[in-house]
């Protein structure tokens, strides 16, 4: 199960988040912008993926989309769902991030011969990102725990490897216990260090 957890679960985990974060970016300043097409995409995104269940959002992708000819192999279409689900939550912490840094901060790019996006990409988001680790960071934990779901569309993961180490022992509550442990130390390993990725951030915070 621990090397199940570390070959399957964890990768499973970052290459979702990976691409969640490029998601939730994008959608993010589409939130942000003054176009309203833009605006109201985004937010249509945000409430579909905040008001659906995850489960429901692997079903759709694995089981629902084969019915009109798009057949997804279980890993990618894991990471799909996991990738946009990440995106609707953090993209909502990402531009609450960024409205949290002060105007001046833009302006002062803007004084300094700065073009918007590179007042964005060089002053505002590391500012923003030291705000948006905590959460962001909580994202990350829970979407470790919830890759356990990826063992209902047949990913071979901590839990559905569980499930076969269970079902051939008979062993259930020790097998189930062992699992449990091993997805809270991952928790604790992740919880370090995003107090070690705070400290690193302190720096570009403007006081």
């Amino acid at each position: 199960m621990l090397l199940a957890g570390l070959t399957a679960t964890i990768p499973l985990a970052l290459a979702s988040f990976a691409l969640g974060l490029v998601i939730a970016l994008v959608v993010a300043l589409m939130r942000l912008s003054p176009n309203p097409v833009l605006s109201n995409i985004a937010r249509f995104y945000v409430s579909v993926i905040r008001g659906t269940p995850l489960l429901v959002q692997l079903f759709v992708i694995f089981y629902g989309l084969p019915s009109i000819g798009v057949v997804i192999d279980p890993w990618p279409a894991a990471i799909i769902a996991f990738s946009l689900n990440v995106g609707g939550y953090a993209a909502e912490v990402i531009r609450a991030a960024i409205l949290s840094v002060p105007k001046g901060q833009w302006e002062a790019g803007h004084t300094v011969g700065f073009s918007p996006t590179q007042t964005l990409t060089r002053i505002v988001l590391p500012q923003a990102a030291r705000v948006s680790v905590p959460p962001l960071s909580n994202t990350f934990i829970s979407l470790v725990k919830d890759t356990s779901l990826a063992s209902v569309i047949l990913v071979t993961e901590l839990t559905r490897t569980a499930n076969q180490i269970a079902a051939f022992t008979f062993e259930f509550l020790a097998i189930y216990l062992e699992a449990a442990l091993i997805y809270w130390l991952f928790c604790l390993v992740l919880s370090a260090g995003q107090s070690a990725i705070e400290r690193r951030l302190d720096r570009y915070v403007a006081h």
